[in-house]
């Protein structure tokens, strides 16, 4: 094994162990069912197949007892992901990636905390709300084309949830976590926040102004920013001086006047991309919504207004053009030229979510209760991290009709189809377990006295906005109640 084998090696046993470090309760059945994850053949159905694994020495009964009543330290092991080596962009700036993905749980009455969670892409592709238990992702992201992601976080938003003082309040820890573990320091470069739209990226770089970051996140196409202030001239008439300068309408290229930077750039995927950047833009706040309850006056968050137009797009559909929003000013064409290509970085977080629900199972054990499905949260992502961290010494056991890969090219398929045989080297701190007898159960016949209760679905959104009951897609009409 060569000198960086050795390192990654080392990298992964460290982690192991302070993972099992972080399990303070049924820690040794915690710890193989994550081994059992990561070495089962194919893709998890369901949690009572990894009971069968051989890396899972325990019945099936220690498996759910674990999940139901096992204690985790998260705490902890947020702090061991932050110290593990992490993916960096080409100018060695951390790139993090926040984006919600929700577990499903349609039928699940007697489940509590469940909310309603957008999806898209389901039946006849429409945009429908089903209940079910959405989670907020933290992600470091790698340069260029890839399917690896970095989880470093992940926190359960509850029914009526702000969707941006939940990311405001999750990325400062992040971000106070990688300080604390000495991946950024004084002198570097700031960290990059991706975000997607969705998110009020102005209101969360305004509240974020005080952490060495830089917030990019994507707005709708049909915004209104204001220009800055102009100079202030004498008008005999009197009165208040004005607080916004012009309009810039995204929809009408009349009052977008010159731009600051502008680049093009030939692409292998989507042609020639044409980026342009306005300065100094910044969008009129009213005391509503988000905004309602602030102390003093409305601020005014200036940045960076981004479009970008690319001539096709893999698929074959029309390209529309692409509004970003960015937290600095005085852009540059270095800068403009990074921001977007950090954009399209943030989609690589889709390939993680892919992963960790069709390959790994995130989304797949039927849990009751909202605390066993963020402790098997948390067995995922550790899992997860641990196949990032054996790809330097992972062994492609490609399929005969899969091309070679290059060892540093692996997928998290391919190099978890092979961790069983790199787990048989690495030390378990799992204890040997005891024999025992099944337990009696419940008498045969009787009846259960004791019903798990039934719990209504939020009736907000995550996004804070009332829940309005949808239409029928058919008739119009407003189903009723129960359906």
């Amino acid at each position: 094994m060569s000198l960086l084998g050795c390192e990654a090696f080392a990298v992964l046993q460290c982690f192991r162990a302070e993972l099992y470090a972080s399990m303070t309760g049924r820690a040794d059945t915690l710890f193989e069912l994550t081994d059992a994850l990561l070495c089962s053949d194919g893709p998890v159905r369901t949690l009572v197949d990894l009971a069968l694994a051989p890396e899972h020495r325990r019945g099936h009964g220690a498996l759910y007892g674990a999940l139901n009543r096992g204690r985790l330290d998260v705490s902890r092991l947020r702090r061991s992901l932050a110290g593990m080596p992490l993916p960096k962009a080409a100018d060695g700036r951390l790139v993090l990636a926040v984006d919600v993905s929700p577990w499903l749980r349609p039928d699940a009455a007697t489940s509590p905390d469940r909310s309603f969670c957008h999806t898209y892409g389901r039946g006849r592709n429409e945009h429908r709300m089903i209940p079910g238990w959405p989670y907020s992702f933290v992600a470091a992201l790698e340069a260029g084309r890839t399917s690896w992601t970095a989880i470093l976080d992940a926190v359960r938003l509850g029914p009526g949830a702000d969707v941006a003082a939940v990311t405001i309040a999750q990325v400062r820890e992040v971000v106070e976590r990688l300080v604390d573990a000495g991946q950024w320091a004084p002198g570097d470069h700031d960290i990059l926040i991706v975000l997607d739209a969705g998110y009020d990226a102005p209101r969360i770089a305004h509240f974020l102004a005080d952490l060495p970051v830089e917030v990019l996140g994507r707005t709708r196409s049909d915004r209104v920013m204001r220009r800055p202030t102009p100079p202030r001239v004498y008008d005999h008439k009197g009165g208040r001086p004005p607080k916004h300068g012009g309009e810039f309408i995204f929809g009408d290229p009349a009052t977008w006047g010159t731009e600051q930077a502008m680049t093009v750039t030939d692409t292998r995927r989507y042609g020639k991309a044409t980026a342009q950047a306005w300065d100094r833009l910044h969008p009129r706040l009213t005391r509503r919504a988000a905004w309602l309850g602030h102390d003093g006056e409305l601020p005014i968050i200036s940045g960076t207004v981004i479009r970008l137009e690319v001539e096709h797009l893999p698929s074959g559909g029309d390209p529309k053009p692409i509004w970003l929003w960015w937290s600095r000013v005085d852009a540059t064409a270095v800068g403009l030229d990074r921001c977007w290509q950090a954009f399209l970085r943030r989609f690589d977080i889709e390939h993680t979510f892919r992963m960790i629900k069709q390959t790994m199972g995130w989304t797949r054990p039927k849990v009751r209760e909202p605390e066993a499905a963020d402790r098997w949260t948390w067995l995922v992502i550790a899992a997860h991290t641990q196949l990032r961290l054996a790809r330097p010494i992972a062994v492609d056991l490609r399929r005969p009709w899969e091309k070679p890969a290059d060892p540093n090219r692996l997928t998290p398929a391919r190099v978890r189809r092979g961790f069983r045989n790199l787990q048989a080297r690495l030390p378990s701190p799992a204890a040997v377990p005891k024999p025992s007898g099944p337990g009696p159960g419940r008498p045969p016949g009787s009846k259960n006295r004791h019903p798990a209760a039934r719990h209504d679905v939020g009736l907000e959104l995550v996004t804070g906005q009332p829940y309005r009951r949808p239409t029928h897609h058919k008739t119009g009409t407003k189903p009723r109640r129960g359906t």
